[in-house]
C-alpha cells in the first residue's frame, strides 16, 4: 500500500514547494490531500450559506484600498503555512471584510487541505455562555476545542459585544492560545481603530465620537492583536448599499 513517506514529490513531508504569482509558497501534496468535495469543506468550516459563494474572483476592487486588501488576502494564502501573522480586516460595514476572510478559508481548504473554521464573534460568546447552563449538552471545552485547534480560524465582527471582564478574559485566552501554538487567526471588525475614523457625523451635521476597537475588546486583546495580526484597513463605500441603490434605478 502506498504511504506518504514513499511520495517522490514531497519526500514524505506532505508539502511541495512551488512559486505562484511571484510568491514562494508551499502547497499540500496530492499524497496527503483528502478526497473531499467543496460542499464537505464548506460545511465542515461552518461557513453560513449566505456567504458560501464568496471567493476572490467575485471580490470587486473598486478602489486602491480594496485592491490592497485583496493582495494581502491572496498573499496570506500563498504563503500559508509559512505565514507567521494572521490578518485583522478593519472597515465600515459592507466593504467586503467577511467576503475576503471567507475567500481565504475557501482557498486554504480546497487548495491546501487546511482545517478551517468560521465563527461569528457574538455567536461564539453566546455558545460559551450557554455551556455554563447545567442543562446544556455542551461544555465550554467542547465549544472552544475547534476554535483552538483548527489550522486557521476566522472570527467575524470582533467587538460586536461591549467589553466586560469575562469577554476580555475569554477572547484573550482564545487569541493567546492560538498565537502560542503558531495557528494564524483572521479577524474582521466594523469598529475604527481610533483617530479620525472614530468620529461619526450625525444627521444634524455634528460629530460624535464612536466606540473604538479598544473600547469594545479591551487593552489586553488589542495589544495581542498587534502582536499576532497584520492590520488591513479598508476604506470604501458600503457595497451592499451601492448595489441596492443601483438596482432601484432599473
Amino acid at each position: 500500500m502506498f504511504e506518504m513517506k514513499d511520495c517522490k514529490i514531497c519526500g514524505g513531508t506532505g508539502w511541495r514547494s512551488m512559486e505562484r504569482e511571484g510568491f514562494r509558497t508551499v502547497e499540500i501534496c496530492e499524497c496527503r490531500r483528502p478526497r473531499r468535495d467543496e460542499d464537505w469543506w464548506l460545511a465542515r468550516a461552518r461557513i453560513p450559506k449566505r456567504h458560501q459563494q464568496c471567493d476572490f474572483e467575485q471580490f470587486h476592487c473598486l478602489n486602491e484600498s480594496l485592491q490592497h486588501a485583496k493582495i494581502k488576502a491572496r498573499a496570506f494564502v500563498e504563503q500559508y503555512p509559512l505565514a507567521k501573522e494572521g490578518l485583522l480586516f478593519l472597515g465600515r460595514p459592507g466593504v467586503g471584510k467577511t467576503h475576503l476572510a471567507i475567500a481565504i478559508l475557501r482557498e486554504l481548504m480546497l487548495q491546501k487541505g487546511a482545517d478551517c473554521l468560521f465563527c461569528s464573534y457574538q455567536d461564539l460568546l453566546q455558545r460559551i455562555r450557554e455551556s455554563y447552563d447545567p442543562v446544556s449538552l455542551n461544555t465550554e471545552l467542547q465549544v472552544l476545542r475547534p476554535v483552538l485547534n483548527c489550522d486557521v480560524v476566522v472570527i467575524d465582527d470582533l467587538g460586536a459585544n461591549r467589553v466586560s471582564e469575562w469577554v476580555e478574559d475569554t477572547v484573550t485566552y482564545i487569541l493567546s492560545s492560538r498565537y502560542n501554538e503558531h495557528k494564524p487567526t483572521i479577524l474582521t471588525s466594523n469598529l475604527p481603530d481610533g483617530g479620525e475614523e472614530s468620529r461619526e457625523k450625525t444627521p444634524g451635521g455634528k460629530y460624535r465620537v464612536s466606540d473604538t476597537l479598544t473600547d469594545r475588546v479591551g487593552l489586553r486583546v488589542r495589544s495581542r492583536l498587534y502582536e499576532m495580526c497584520d492590520i488591513v484597513s479598508i476604506h470604501a463605500d458600503d457595497f451592499r448599499q451601492t448595489v441596492r441603490a443601483h438596482s432601484h434605478n432599473f
